[in-house]
Order: structure tokens, then C-alpha cells, then sequence
């Protein structure tokens, strides 16, 4: 009965439930029968069709094994068994149909899994095809760089090679040029070599001429006065060439006007310039016009400083009376005073450049107060008037505008000057502070006092007194001279004579005095003889006497 039941519910529903529906019987979670989904109609009622026919027939049959046996317990017996195995065969049927269907899941799983993996490849090889091909065009793109750059490389170093061969010739003719401008400096140099020279040659020629015609006179009016005029000036008959005369245009030009960077000094009389003339370097010295009494005594004493021919006075080249200035030879080593006092860290004078010095000084002194007929006084000796040229020789400058002093004039005590000396008071006569006469003697006491600067390297002021004072020549000696000490006490001597109060009791700079100052600077100190010497005390006689009268 119950499988009858369970027949025609199977049937009932094949028939009645659409073919696109799935029917699944499980009986005690077994799954007996199964259908799958179709839109095949007639496919689906011909398996009904059977399976019913096939389900009738089977029930026909257990109907009439039923019926046919005779003992209805027994036939009950085997009809549970008979649907027991048919349940049990339906049972593994329906497990095998659902293993087979969870592998039929599994497989689709797998082949959608599969199918993901090929997309998922597919689009990878698309995007690694793409990506191989923007790397090709990146290559392609950076080989044409490349050869780009060579290309430009190539056309650069072309370009370098010729700049090179250009910088090479350059080089060549710019050595041609030194070579050339070597050459024309060197012969520049050799033409103003031979000017100069030349110029030199010319003022010995003039000075031996001047002493030639000085002693030729001397020896033609022995005993005679010359008259005092200027054509007479130092025995000379012949009028020597004229100095160079410029114009006040020549000035300017030499000096870019007159400018700031070009003045080299600025003093009581004028202001001095440095200019460039005559194809050399020039002092240039524009006097004040009320230092002067007028244009004839300018001219005057233009044609008396043009005469002054000595080593060691500064030569006067020429002269400009429009603008009232001198134009003078120009010494580049500056004056005494800035080699004295080491101006600019110069480095100080040796004893010996010191001593000749002295002797070069003494020896312009005597030659302007053995001027004959008329004597001429500097009144303006000092430190400042001393130039220094290159090889630290010196020379006297602002010697003009000049005194004249006659021979009667010396020995007339009621002649007196109506201008004031421009020397500075430490270098002033006391002579003549006192009665106002200037002599040969004032310049004198001024050397004095210099020679005891060079000694002793200090200001003149009280300078005179102090050395007096002194009782130790060591003490009071400039130590970078490193003075010898006999050369030092003759120096000291002479200069504490040429600092006497009364001009009479100064020596006069006479030629052998000169002589002896000109051979001190190259003597050196000699250790005294021993005939000079006390045996017993080894000093000198002389100092061993004077301690005996002491005591």
C-alpha cells in the first residue's frame, strides 16, 4: 500500500509539475528519484510514460505474486522485503546520482574556475603585450636619443677641435705680440738709456766746461772782483743754453690739472706736483706769486738755479714764469725725513749710507758758499730739503729761490734781510734769531744739527743740549745704525762745533774738511795701536792722563 502511495505520488507529480522544474524524492534522507529541468516536453512525458508503465507493471506483478500465494503473511513478509531492497537499491541509486551531480558541480566549479584563470591570463597577456610594446617604443625612442647625442657629440667636438686650433693660433700671435712688445720695450728702454745718457754726458760736458772757464777767469783776473750780476755768477763769461721754457697747458697736461693724486708735497713757498715730461718724471714746484717781487726777479732767479750745476743738488729742467713754476728732476726715493723716521715700515739706513750722507751734503754746502763773486745761502736746510734718489744718494732741493750774498755784505753788522728764513725754528741759527743777519754760518749750524739726527735718529727740538749733556755716546746712537764708535765721536764733535752758539766759533766747510767726510763713511773701526795704550790699564794715554788730573 505504501508503495502504491508512493507510486502515485511520484507519478503525480511527474505529471503535474512543469518540466522546468527539478523534482528531488528523498525518503528517510535517501534520495529515491530524481528529475531533472527540460523544455523537451515530449522527452520528459515519454520517461514518465515509462516509468509509469514500468511502475504498473511492477505492481501488477507484486499484485499477482501477492494474490498467487496462499498464506497472506508470508506474501506481506516478502512484499516489505521485496520494497526494502527496492528502496535500498533506489537509496544507493539516488547516492550515486548525487555524488555523480556533486561532481558534475564540482567540475563546472573547476571549469568556471578554469575559464576565470584563462580570462584572467588572457587580459595579463594583453596587458604584457602592451606593456613589451611601450617598452619596445621606450627603447626606440631612447636609441634615437642616443644617436642624437652622438650626433651632437661628434658635431661638438668638431667644433672644439677648430676652437682649439683657433685658440692655438691665438696663443701663437699673442706670443708674437709679447715677443714683438718685448722688443719695443726694450728698445724704448735702450733709447731712454742713451737719452738719459746722453743728458748726462751733456751736464759733465757743462760742468767741465763751467770749471774750465771758472779757472781760466780766475787765472786771467787773479785778484780781481767779478761783478754781481748774473752774467758774472760764478766766474761764467759765457751764457750757457737757456733752460726749457713751457706754458702753463704743458703743466696742466703733466699733471692732470693740477690734481690731488698728483701733489706730492705742500709747503711754505709753493706746492710741489708730480708730473710726466720731457719724456721722463718731473717734480713740479708752483710758487705763491707773493713770494715774489715781481716777474724780473723771477726770471732772475730762474737763470741763477739754471747755473747751479752739482751732483748733489737737484737739477732745475726748466721753468714756466706764466704759472710761476720750476720744473725739477724728480727723485723717487723721498726725503731724508721719511728714510729718518722710517715712514711707510722703509727700512732704516746703515751707518755707512748715513755717513755719506753727511759727506754728500757737506759737499753741495761747500760748492754754494765757495760761489764766487756772490756766496749763496740755502736758509732752508733740513731733513724735508733732502731728496734721496734710487741709490739713496742725496741731493739739495728748495736751495732757490736763492740768496745771493756779497763779500762786503758779510762784514756790514747793520745789513739785515726783509724776509723771514723758511727754515723750522729747531733748525734756525741762533745768530740770527738774534740780530737777523743770515750767513754761510746759518747753514752751517742747520747741517749740525742734521748730522746729530742721523746720529741719533731723534727730532731736533732740544736735540743740541741733550747730546751735550750726555756723558755716554752709546746711550744716545740710533741702535738699527749700528754706528761705529769712532766714526760716531768724530761726527758728534764736528756737528757740537757746527752748533756753537756764535757763528765764530763754527768751522767753515772748506775742502778738506769735505774730503775727510767723504773717506769717513768707507773707514772702519780699526782696534788702536798698542804704542797709544797704557800697558798697564790698556786705555788710551789720553783718557788715562785726564783721569789723573781728575783725581
Amino acid at each position: 500500500m505504501k508503495v502504491k502511495k508512493s507510486s502515485c505520488k511520484e507519478n503525480y507529480a511527474a505529471k503535474h509539475v512543469p518540466l522546468f522544474c527539478e523534482i528531488w524524492f528523498i525518503n528517510k534522507g535517501k534520495c529515491i528519484w530524481t528529475r531533472e529541468a527540460s523544455e523537451n516536453s515530449n522527452l520528459l512525458q515519454g520517461s514518465f510514460s515509462s516509468t509509469s508503465s514500468s511502475c504498473a507493471s511492477g505492481c501488477t506483478s507484486t499484485e499477482m505474486r501477492v494474490s498467487s500465494g496462499s498464506d497472506p503473511k508470508v506474501e506481506e513478509e516478502s512484499s516489505y522485503s521485496h520494497i526494502e531492497e527496492g528502496s535500498l537499491e533506489a537509496e544507493a541509486l539516488g547516492n550515486e546520482a548525487f555524488e555523480g551531480l556533486l561532481k558534475c558541480k564540482t567540475l563546472e566549479l573547476e571549469a568556471m574556475e578554469a575559464f576565470s584563470k584563462v580570462k584572467i591570463y588572457e587580459s595579463a597577456l594583453v596587458h604584457e603585450v602592451q606593456l613589451r610594446k611601450e617598452a619596445e617604443d621606450a627603447l626606440n625612442n631612447t636609441i634615437q636619443d642616443q644617436e642624437k647625442l652622438l650626433k651632437e657629440k661628434d658635431e661638438v667636438a668638431r667644433k672644439l677641435e677648430r676652437t682649439m686650433r683657433n685658440v692655438a693660433l691665438l696663443d701663437i700671435r699673442a706670443q708674437e705680440e709679447n715677443r714683438r712688445c718685448e722688443e719695443a720695450s726694450g728698445e724704448l728702454k735702450l733709447i731712454q738709456t742713451s737719452i738719459l745718457s746722453l743728458r748726462q754726458e751733456e751736464q759733465r760736458i757743462r760742468r767741465q766746461k763751467m770749471e774750465a772757464v771758472h779757472w781760466l777767469e780766475r787765472w786771467r783776473s787773479s785778484g780781481q772782483a767779478g761783478t754781481a750780476n748774473c752774467n758774472g755768477f760764478l766766474g761764467i763769461t759765457e751764457e750757457l743754453p737757456e733752460l726749457a721754457e713751457f706754458s702753463l697747458s704743458d703743466l696742466q697736461t703733466a699733471t692732470c690739472n693740477f690734481s690731488e693724486s698728483f701733489k706730492l708735497g705742500q709747503g711754505g713757498c709753493g706746492q710741489v706736483y708730480k708730473g710726466e715730461m720731457l719724456g721722463r718724471t718731473v717734480a713740479i714746484k708752483r710758487l705763491h706769486p707773493n713770494n715774489m717781487q715781481g716777474q724780473s726777479e723771477f726770471q732772475k732767479e730762474v737763470q741763477v738755479l739754471g747755473k747751479l750745476q752739482h751732483p748733489h743738488l737737484v737739477t732745475l729742467l726748466g721753468a714756466c714764469p706764466e704759472a710761476w713754476s720750476l720744473v725739477y728732476e724728480y727723485l723717487p726715493n723721498g726725503s731724508l725725513q721719511d728714510r729718518l723716521f722710517q715712514k711707510n715700515n722703509i727700512a732704516p739706513l746703515t751707518w755707512k749710507i748715513r755717513t755719506r750722507i753727511v759727506a754728500e751734503i757737506s759737499s753741495a754746502l761747500c760748492f754754494l758758499h765757495s760761489s764766487k763773486p756772490e756766496k749763496i745761502v740755502h736758509g732752508d736746510l733740513k731733513p724735508q730739503n733732502i731728496l734721496l734718489n734710487s741709490e739713496l744718494s742725496c741731493k739739495i732741493c728748495e736751495f732757490g729761490i736763492c740768496r745771493l750774498v756779497t763779500e762786503d755784505s758779510l762784514y756790514q753788522p747793520s745789513f739785515h734781510w726783509s724776509t723771514i728764513p723758511k727754515g723750522s725754528f729747531p733748525y734756525t741759527d741762533p745768530e740770527f734769531q738774534r740780530i737777523g743777519v743770515l750767513t754761510p754760518k746759518s747753514d752751517i749750524y742747520a747741517f749740525g744739527v742734521i748730522i746729530l739726527q742721523l746720529l741719533t735718529g731723534k727730532p731736533p727740538a732740544g736735540l743740541v743740549g741733550e747730546v751735550r749733556r750726555t756723558r755716554k755716546l752709546a746711550s744716545i746712537l740710533d741702535p738699527s745704525a749700528e754706528w761705529p764708535m769712532i766714526v760716531a765721536r768724530r761726527l758728534v764733535d764736528l756737528a757740537l762745533q757746527f752748533c756753537e752758539l756764535s757763528s765764530r766759533g763754527r768751522p767753515d766747510l772748506t775742502p778738506t774738511l769735505v774730503r775727510e767726510l767723504e773717506h769717513l763713511h768707507v773707514s772702519e773701526e780699526r782696534p788702536v795701536p798698542s804704542f797709544f795704550l797704557c800697558p798697564i790699564l790698556q786705555v788710551r794715554w789720553h783718557a788715562f792722563i785726564m783721569k789723573l788730573r781728575i783725581t
